[in-house]
């Protein structure tokens, strides 16, 4: 069964980018680069850190030795703040049929208004300090 909380290719990106430089911190690092150890898009990676870098998170250098690097130390960086650079407040008050504010009240009362309070809390509370283990090199591997 599928999941109920969906999470788009560009915040998926955008995390696992941020990781990935919070590994690597205060190394510049090539988009192809990351993009490779990704395995993902260079051109879909590209614009999504240009979101990051337009929300101070990342900053970008173009040319030869370009790339991008963390603004700030991976501990003052929640996984929160990277997803709503790209995706934008993770908001309460949707209606599943679009209508600016259920007729009648929402069938489904204060459900999703507690999932996306839960979803905001979690991401709020891990930092790309805490995460960045994942991406760091192993001892002798060459680093990606």
């Amino acid at each position: 069964m599928a999941g109920v909380v969906k999470v788009s290719d560009a915040a998926s990106l955008a995390l696992h980018a941020s990781a990935y430089l919070a590994a690597r911190e205060g190394e510049r690092v090539a988009t192809s680069r990351i993009a490779e150890a990704l395995t993902v898009s260079a051109a879909h990676l590209a614009k999504v850190l240009g979101r990051l870098e337009r929300a101070g998170l990342v900053r970008g250098r173009r040319g030869p030795g370009g790339g991008f690097e963390l603004a700030r130390s991976p501990d003052r960086v929640t996984l929160r703040q990277v997803y709503e650079a790209v995706e934008g407040p993770i908001t309460s008050d949707r209606c599943l049929l679009g209508e600016p504010v259920c007729r009648g009240g929402c069938m489904l009362g204060g459900l999703l208004r507690s999932v996306d309070d839960e979803i905001r809390s979690r991401l709020g509370a891990v930092r790309l300090s805490d995460v960045a283990d994942r991406f760091r090199p192993r001892a002798g591997a060459k680093s990606k």
